[in-house]
C-alpha cells in the first residue's frame, strides 16, 4: 500500500541519531542509512544486548492477532489463580500499570482485536521479504530458516478454541495453518512425547534465527555502511530550539542532529516528559534458558500454548522460553520463572535439553495495551520520532518498522499507512 508522505516545513534532514541500539534501532539505522542519511547510534549499554539478545528467535508473520483478544481477560484471571501461572502481575500501588491494565481489559473484544490487528497484519506483509533481501544483500550469519512454527494444544477443548481464530485469520489476513491432529502432529515432529497433545497448527511462512548472532552480524553491516555506533551513551535530554530538537544531552556531552529516532523499546516511557507525551508502554518481563541442542532435538520452532512456553531450535543451540511478568523494572532473576519454562516443556518433549544450561536470561518486552506498536512523532518536537512498543514480535517487525521509520524521516511515501501506529490513536 502507497501513501502520500506528510509534508513537513523543513528539508529532509541529513544527520540522524537513533536512540537505542536493539532491533528496531539497528533497522532504524539500516534504511536510514540506504536513504543517505548520516546514522549515529547511541546506546545507554552495549549494542544488541537488551530485549534483543535472549528472545526466542521468532520472525512470526504468523502473529497477526494481539494478545487483547476476547476471552482473554477470563483467562489471565483464572492463571493468576493457579500457582506458578506463566502470567503475573507483581501487586503494588502504580498507577500507570493498573491503568495500563485497564485500557487492555476494555479492548478485550473482537472489534478491537480486529483494528490491531489490521495494523499489525500491515507491518507484517512486508517484513519476511525485507528480512529475506537483508541478509542476502549484507551476508548476515544470522542461522535463518525457514521451518514454520507449530502451535501445539494439549487439549482438544482448545485445539478446537484455537480453531476458530486460525479460520478468521485465513478469512480475514489470508494466515493460515497446517491442521495437525494427533497422529498427524507425532508424524511431523518425533521429538514429541506420544499422547503429549491432541494436535497442533502448524504456519509454514514462519521463520527463526538467533537474534544475539542476528544482531552482531547487523552490526558489522551497519558500521560497513558507515554507522557509528556508541555504546555505554546514555540520552538524558533534549536540547531544543523552537519546534524541534537540535541535539540530545547524554552521558558523554551533547550530540547534534536534525533528526532523532527513539527506539528505546521497554525504556521509553523513561522519556516521556522529555517527548511531551505520555508513551503507553509497559515492561513486560519474559525469561529464556539457552543450551546446546539435545540429543532428540526438534526440527521446527514450537509453541506450547496451554503452558505458553515456546522451544526454538537453532543451529548452534537450542532455546526455551516465554512467560509475562509485570513486575516493573524489576532486575532480578526469579528461579521460579526459568522453572516454568522447564517443567513446561517437559510435559511434552522426549528430551528438553535443560541439563546443560549456557545462558538463563530475561528482558522487557515493550508492551502497549492494544498490541500495536507506536511510530510517530513527538507532539511537541517535528524532527524527533518514536519508533517503540512492539510488545513480543520487536524482531520479527525490526526491518519493517525500519523502512517506515526511514520513510518518515526523509518524507518519502510510506509503505503502509502511519496513522495506524499514531500515538492519538483511540
Amino acid at each position: 500500500m502507497t501513501v502520500v508522505p506528510i509534508q513537513y516545513n523543513q528539508m529532509s534532514p541529513k544527520k540522524v541519531i537513533v536512540v537505542g541500539g536493539g532491533a528496531i534501532g539497528a533497522g532504524c539505522a539500516y534504511y536510514l542509512s540506504k536513504s543517505g542519511c548520516d546514522v549515529t547510534i547511541l546506546d545507554r549499554d552495549q549494542f544488541g544486548c537488551a530485549c534483543s539478545h535472549g528472545n526466542c528467535g521468532l520472525v512470526s508473520m504468523s502473529h497477526v492477532l494481539p494478545l487483547c483478544q476476547p476471552g482473554a481477560v477470563k483467562r489471565v484471571m483464572k492463571a493468576m489463580t493457579q500457582r506458578n501461572s506463566p502470567f503475573r502481575v507483581r501487586p503494588g500501588l502504580r498507577f500507570d500499570l493498573w491503568w495500563w491494565l485497564w485500557q487492555f481489559t476494555r479492548r478485550c473484544n473482537e472489534r478491537d482485536m480486529l483494528k490491531s490487528a489490521r495494523a499489525r497484519a500491515a507491518l507484517l506483509a512486508s517484513t519476511g521479504e525485507l528480512y529475506r533481501d537483508l541478509i542476502e544483500t549484507e551476508s548476515l550469519d544470522c542461522e535463518w530458516e525457514t521451518r514454520g512454527c507449530l502451535f501445539v494444544y494439549q487439549s482438544q477443548q482448545s485445539m478446537n478454541a484455537y480453531a476458530k481464530l486460525d479460520e478468521l485469520l485465513r478469512q480475514q489476513f489470508d494466515v493460515g495453518a497446517k491442521r495437525l491432529d494427533d497422529d498427524q502432529l507425532h508424524a511431523f515432529e518425533p521429538a514429541l512425547k506420544p499422547g503429549c497433545a491432541a494436535g497442533g497448527f502448524l504456519y509454514e511462512m514462519d521463520a527463526n534465527l538467533r537474534p544475539d548472532r542476528l544482531l552482531s552480524s547487523w552490526r558489522q553491516a551497519l558500521e560497513r555502511r558507515g554507522v557509528v555506533i556508541r555504546d555505554g551513551c546514555e540520552v538524558k535530554s533534549f536540547v531544543r530550539r523552537e519546534s524541534g530538537a537540535v541535539a540530545v544531552k547524554t552521558s558523554e556531552g551533547e550530540v547534534s542532529a536534525d533528526s532523532f529516532v527513539i527506539a528505546t523499546g521497554a525504556w521509553t516511557p523513561m522519556l516521556n516528559r522529555q517527548l511531551g507525551c505520555r508513551v503507553p508502554i509497559q515492561p513486560g518481563k519474559g525469561y529464556s534458558i539457552t543450551m546446546p541442542r539435545p540429543e532428540i532435538c526438534p526440527a521446527a520452532p514450537m509453541i506450547f500454548q496451554d503452558h505458553k512456553v515456546a522451544v526454538t531450535p537453532m543451529q548452534s543451540g537450542y532455546r526455551l522460553g516465554s512467560t509475562m511478568e509485570f513486575a516493573g523494572y524489576d532486575n532480578t532473576i526469579d528461579r521460579r520463572r526459568l522453572a516454568l519454562l522447564r517443567d513446561g516443556a517437559s510435559v511434552y518433549l522426549r528430551d528438553d535439553g535443560t541439563q546443560a544450561v549456557e545462558e538463563e536470561w530475561f528482558g522487557w518486552r515493550p508492551m502497549t495495551c492494544d498490541g500495536v506498536p507506536i511510530i510517530d512523532r513527538s507532539p511537541i518536537m517535528d524532527n524527533v520520532f518514536i519508533a517503540a512498543g512492539h510488545n513480543m514480535i520487536g524482531l520479527t517487525l525490526a526491518p519493517s518498522t525500519g523502512k517506515l521509520v526511514a520513510e518518515l524521516v526523509t518524507g518519502q511515501a510510506t509503505h503502509v499507512d502511519p496513522a495506524m501506529y499514531g500515538l492519538g490513536r483511540s
